[in-house]
């Protein structure tokens, strides 16, 4: 090869792998936006799945009823650190009067948030201020923010909330024992209702996955016993000061994954589950300079009550 078809060449091949790797980072942030919530704009489609997503809810023959791990699941190592003994926290609340400085200082527009959230959604900055990290210990609240979280399959975030409330209506204020009981009659009343566009497949998967909860609870005593050992039964505090240092999936989530799947549970691959530990607080991923960091950080912080 003479040295100027060489050097074409290797300048061919360095624009290929510039454009190969931008391609890359855009695929990346598209998901990103779906998955944790930072994601605004509207999916293309509420019905479908993006090629992402599938290996959220892991490959299968049947994507409706089958789950089975990824091949970089299995490729995640499995040991777990020692499980202590079952602990729960007790519910706590922020003193009032620093939720009054807070709120004045919000309608004000002086609160410093996640750098993700924007102004222009109300519901998802209640979401943000309220729910998101703010460790969850009943087990109702942990299997709300479980099915919800499955749910972003299929939505963002923002167009969850929006669904919040009737959700909530048709599944009996999540109420896992309820739902374990729901018979295929309510299964499909609630696929064909409009105002939730949720295939049947999805309202199937809930229903069963509150049946794996009750197992759960039978052997552990608590949804919450179980989930919370994972972590040492206290949150995970994280400083992350940007965005785009928060993963996608931990080996902690993936741990996680493995056994709720091998104990039959559905649609929750290691990036789901990560969702869930972030809202449910398992995980406190709230940028270091938002204002709800320190707050999430005192209420982990706070003693144990054995229950």
């Amino acid at each position: 090869m003479s040295k100027v078809n060489a050097k074409r060449h290797a300048m061919e091949k360095k624009s290929s792998d510039q454009e190969s790797k931008k391609l890359n980072q855009i695929i990346f942030h598209k998901h990103l936006k779906r998955v944790y919530p930072i994601g605004l704009q509207k999916s293309s489609s509420s019905s479908s799945i993006s090629s992402f997503s599938s290996s959220l809810s892991q490959n299968s023959n049947d994507p409706c009823f089958t789950d089975s791990l990824t091949i970089a699941d299995e490729e995640v190592s499995l040991a777990l650190h020692s499980i202590s003994p079952r602990q729960r926290r007790e519910h706590t609340l922020i003193n009032i009067s620093q939720q009054q400085q807070n709120q004045h200082a919000a309608e004000l527009g002086e609160l410093k948030r996640c750098s993700w959230i924007t102004k222009n959604y109300k519901a998802y900055i209640e979401f943000h201020d309220e729910c998101w990290g703010v460790p969850a210990y009943d087990d109702k609240k942990l299997f709300e923010l479980l099915a919800l979280s499955g749910l972003l399959i299929d939505y963002n975030w923002t167009e969850i909330l929006k669904r919040k409330e009737v959700l909530r209506q048709v599944f009996a204020g999540f109420d896992p024992y309820t739902v374990s009981k729901m018979e295929e009659k309510e299964v499909i009343d609630i696929a064909s209702a409009t105002e939730l566009v949720l295939a049947e497949c999805r309202v199937k998967c809930i229903v069963d996955n509150a049946k794996c909860m009750m197992k759960i609870r039978r052997e552990f005593g608590s949804f919450s016993s179980y989930i919370w050992s994972y972590v040492n039964h206290k949150p995970v505090i994280n400083k992350y000061r940007y965005s785009r240092d928060v993963p996608l999936r931990t080996p902690k989530a993936d741990a996680i994954s493995k056994d709720l799947l091998k104990r039959g549970f559905r649609y929750l691959g290691p990036v789901i589950v990560y969702s869930f530990m972030q809202v449910a607080g398992l995980t406190i991923d709230h940028l270091v300079g938002c204002y709800r960091h320190k707050e999430c950080v005192n209420l982990a912080e706070r003693p144990w009550k054995h229950i």
